[in-house]
């Protein structure tokens, strides 16, 4: 979910400013399709938060210790990356492609990196910990750079444009939260349903920056946020062929180790 409380907005302008990008399509639609990718990105960033919440569980144990953590670190690395957004909003759209596609490359292989660690080290706790600071200051810096985007389609008052995003992320969420247990887990198991979010995320990112803002965008630029995108997506895919032996070779470490309560 991305964090509304720490976008640092650019400076308002009346509403109804000629935009300051050139757009393939009105400046309606355009604002709409930014909305719709915060909608996807808010909902990516949730199962993302979730996912990490039930493998501390799985792998772990003491979930209200676990989700505790989870939940600080995260929000904590959050307000560190809205921050750092601030020094990348001078190139908006070819920083917010390469954020989506680290938060899809990391996101997407967390479960699977965390599965490889239990069963390496026996221990979870530190890959545990390094991605959640990993993912919330991703997820951070994603919310002042689509302010700044879609002030670049057509400048409203700060607070207007604000309550549009906060409106379009609270809703991702609640989606992303509602279909990570009721649908992705369900039909997917733990490990897919981490890497189709991360192929998701990967595609509403590129939407937005190679199609709606490739005006914006040297073509080197375009060259490196496409290639980029195509790797991470190459990646998450052929990670399902390892996707069912390495939840076997974990249920029996898990198993062995005896029940997570224990732990």
């Amino acid at each position: 979910m991305l964090d509304s409380t720490e976008a640092a907005p650019p400076v308002s302008a009346p509403a109804g400013e000629e935009p300051s990008v050139r757009l393939p399509v009105p400046a309606g639609i355009g604002r709409a399709l930014v909305l719709a990718a915060v909608f996807v990105c808010a909902a990516c960033g949730l199962v993302y938060e979730l996912q990490l919440i039930a493998l501390a569980d799985y792998l772990v144990g003491d979930t209200v210790t676990q989700t505790s953590i989870v939940l600080s670190l995260m929000v904590f690395a959050m307000g560190i990356g809205s921050l750092a957004a601030k020094r990348l909003r001078r190139s908006p759209s070819f920083s917010f492609g390469m954020i989506e596609t680290l938060l899809a490359l990391a996101g997407g292989s967390s479960a699977m990196v965390l599965y490889a660690g239990y069963l390496w080290f026996g221990e979870a706790r530190p890959v545990l910990i390094g991605y959640s600071l990993l993912l919330g200051v991703l997820i951070g810096a994603e919310m002042p750079l689509l302010m700044t985007l879609i002030q670049r389609i057509r400048r409203q008052d700060a607070g207007g444009a604000m309550a549009d995003l906060s409106a379009a992320d609270y809703v991702g969420a609640l989606t992303g939260g509602l279909a990570f247990p009721f649908l992705l887990l369900p039909l997917l198991g733990r490990l897919n349903a981490a890497l189709l979010t991360g192929v998701v995320n990967t595609l509403a990112g590129a939407a937005v920056v190679l199609w709606l803002f490739r005006r914006d965008l040297t073509r080197r630029a375009r060259w490196v946020l496409l290639a980029a995108g195509v790797t991470v997506v190459a990646v998450l895919l052929a990670a399902t062929f390892w996707v069912s032996p390495l939840e076997s070779a974990t249920g029996q470490a898990v198993e062995a180790d005896g029940p997570a309560a224990d732990r």
